[in-house]
């Protein structure tokens, strides 16, 4: 899941950013509201986390802004007024939700996950294909009902390819999946990930297309990503 974090405060924003990749997150951080809206501009986000007094543009500007283009992404806004009538306003400009300052990661983490859940329609969202099933709540995937052992990584990885079963996707597209802007990424990283993912859910699973990407799907699948037989 890719997030866009807008936050000025250097400290805040770091330990935010860590805090969602170490769960698993692709992260871009920005510190200003100008920046923050060209990278809406530019890449598409699951959810993004805004604070309300950043530079250049507000937090309620960007979101105002958003809207009136009729940009859904969910967004959280962080903020440091605690006053019911600040509450009402930063709602009432297009935030589905907000989380007063000091933000506690947990919390932040667990409404993300409610608002994404309110926006799929599903009160608990879950990825199935075949003996396959992944839980972005937990962030956590089961084979065969017995739960797998990822790394956060490895399900951001598994989580992109189980969202467009029978397609590939590049290994451009995989790392922007699973790394935020700035994050170092190894030359076979993807790879390593990949061979993992393999280990762990068996034979067939994952399909190497070369020279186009990977693609994920049931061993038993009567087409492959090719969309040919397999």
């Amino acid at each position: 899941m890719r997030i866009l974090l807008a936050e000025d405060d250097r400290a805040l924003g770091r330990a935010l950013a860590d805090g969602l990749r170490h769960l698993g997150h692709a992260v871009d951080w920005v510190e200003d509201g100008r920046h923050a809206l060209h990278a809406f501009d530019t890449t598409p986000y699951a959810a993004a986390v805004l604070d309300w007094n950043l530079p250049r543009m507000s937090g309620v500007e960007l979101i105002a802004t958003l809207r009136h283009r009729g940009d859904r992404t969910p967004v959280l806004l962080l903020t440091a007024r605690d006053a019911v009538d600040d509450r009402i306003a930063g709602l009432d400009c297009g935030a589905d939700d907000y989380v007063v300052k000091p933000v506690h990661l947990e919390e932040l983490a667990a409404r993300m996950r409610a608002l994404l859940r309110r926006g799929s329609g599903d009160p608990v969202p879950r990825q199935r294909l075949g003996a396959l099933e992944l839980d972005p709540s937990t962030r956590s995937a089961q084979l065969l009902g017995a739960p797998l052992e990822l790394s956060p990584r490895e399900y951001a990885l598994l989580e992109s390819l189980a969202a467009h079963p029978g397609r590939a996707l590049s290994r451009p597209q995989l790392e922007e999946a699973v790394y935020g802007w700035g994050e170092e990424v190894a030359s076979n990283a993807i790879e390593v990930h990949v061979h993992h993912l393999r280990r762990k859910l068996g034979p067939g699973w994952v399909r190497t297309l070369r020279g186009v990407g990977y693609a994920l799907y049931p061993p038993d699948a009567a087409v492959d990503a090719a969309g040919t037989p397999p």
